[in-house]
């Protein structure tokens, strides 16, 4: 016969499963109420502290998420200043610490060696990994506070605001490859990104690398040095000279810089705000950092060649591309020229634009963070970082025009100034809508493709001169 159980072994167990149950709902207290374990066991101070932290905490956390529903520039001045994430970070890293030793506390309440064996590791185990969870998530959440951080200082390290010109900032971009002894020397693209200050509604205007005999900005450096125009390179040697003459921007951090500005503003007429250095070998990290860029391929695109031998080519079609492609669709020219390139270049950078949600930032977000950092360098001070976001997710489902002033309309050896000034006038009244569009060009009719654009050398490659840059891509 099986033995029979003696009243008091049935207490007993009773008893261990009460101790167990208790010492299991103190764990999972701490883990939807913290405090409120230590409240229950008698240690009022502590829980009621951790209590007040708590509620505390939920309080700012859902009075920021209603503001910031109502005023989105509040997440993006979080997310932008580098004093708010210092303190936000060591808050989390706080959190994670005070929160891990409550947990151990209510371990500890609910005595765990008068617990049977079996129990007492079923305790430690579920301890342990609502311990790791909840700490490790505040943890992880901490290091991406740092992380963002530390991009904004690394980038964003210009400390001079300028105000908007005629409603509008003007942001020079220029692409140009890393290397031993070439970072920034020599641009192989130049951007002027003209945003508007309340609508974000963009106007991208390029400047080939091969101009000649241009004026600079009146009164700068450089105009001093050719009041009658530069005719010592082309536009992008313009930032090599001033490397080679350093001694005549004693208070500038990048001379080359400040004198491709002079050039830009002596060309366009338009004031300048910022500039960021795009390094194109680093795009491609960005570019697979956001899954991929998907681009309307007209016809082959080579991938290789610049002075190497063409490895194969990108095929027609609308496609994804990766970091690698996206970069070679942007910077080939062989069976092509310059001007097909800007056009190419331009439909990246509405891809871009267009394709990369927010949603898509934030499931990449330290990859994007880390690709930045490697990517660009720029003036943009940290405080204006928040107003730019703004302009960007403005910019985004908005059409973008684009102006180059490349041939036909304009002579690079010998530019008519007067016109490129007022074809610049022309496309940001447009773009505000103060200005009638101009007539549709003939490669929009006949959608002739070479080099990889619409149009040809001759008769100009749709994607530099359009008001709605979508139709010419």
């Amino acid at each position: 016969m099986p033995p029979v159980s003696s009243p008091g072994s049935s207490a007993l167990d009773r008893a261990a499963r009460v101790r167990f149950r208790r010492a299991m709902a103190l764990m999972l207290m701490t883990l939807v109420l913290p405090g409120s374990a230590q409240i229950v066991a008698g240690n009022r101070r502590v829980g009621l502290t951790a209590l007040y932290v708590w509620v505390a905490g939920w309080a700012v956390f859902l009075g920021t998420l209603l503001v910031g529903v109502f005023w989105h520039e509040l997440f993006f001045w979080f997310a932008s200043t580098p004093f708010f994430l210092f303190w936000l970070r060591l808050v989390l890293m706080a959190l994670a610490t005070g929160w891990a030793l409550l947990f151990f506390d209510a371990w500890r309440v609910g005595q765990p060696l008068t617990l049977s064996m079996g129990h007492r590791r079923a305790v430690v185990g579920v301890n342990g990994v609502l311990c790791l969870t909840v700490a490790g998530t505040l943890l992880f959440g901490a290091h991406l506070v740092g992380v963002q951080r530390d991009f904004i200082l690394t980038m964003f390290g210009g400390d001079t605001v300028t105000g908007a010109h005629d409603g509008r900032y003007n942001v020079l971009l220029l692409g140009g490859d890393s290397g031993a002894g070439r970072w920034g020397l020599r641009p192989d693209s130049m951007t002027v990104a003209s945003i508007d200050a309340d609508t974000g509604r963009t106007v991208l205007i390029s400047l080939p690398r091969n101009m000649q005999n241009f004026p600079f900005a009146k009164g700068s450096v450089m105009h001093q040095q050719f009041p009658h125009g530069f005719d010592a390179d082309y536009l992008n040697g313009v930032s090599t000279w001033a490397g080679d003459n350093t001694e005549l921007f004693p208070h500038s951090d990048n001379p080359g810089v400040d004198a491709t500005i002079m050039a830009i503003e002596g060309i366009t007429g338009l004031k300048i705000n910022y500039w960021a250095m795009v390094n194109l070998e680093g795009f491609k990290d960005l570019v697979d950092a956001v899954g991929g860029v998907t681009l309307n391929v007209r016809q082959p695109i080579p991938v290789g060649g610049l002075g190497d031998d063409v490895t194969g080519y990108i095929q027609p079609g609308v496609r994804k591309l990766d970091g690698h492609d996206t970069l070679w669709f942007a910077r080939a020219r062989d069976d092509s020229d310059d001007y097909s390139r800007m056009a190419r270049q331009k439909c990246v950078m509405n891809a871009m634009l267009q394709q990369i949600s927010p949603q898509v930032a934030v499931r990449n977000f330290e990859s994007i963070a880390q690709a930045s950092s490697a990517m660009i360098s720029t003036n943009i001070p940290a405080s204006e970082v928040d107003r730019f976001i703004q302009l960007a997710l403005k910019a985004r489902g908005q059409q973008v025009s684009t102006l180059s002033l490349v041939p036909p309309m304009i002579n690079t050896a010998d530019p008519d100034i007067k016109l490129i000034r007022h074809k610049v006038a022309g496309a940001i009244d447009r773009a505000e809508g103060t200005a009638p569009p101009p007539a549709k060009s003939k490669q929009h009719k006949d959608a002739t493709v070479t080099g990889g654009s619409i149009g040809s050398l001759g008769d100009g490659y749709a994607a530099n001169e359009a008001d709605d840059l979508d139709t010419a891509c």
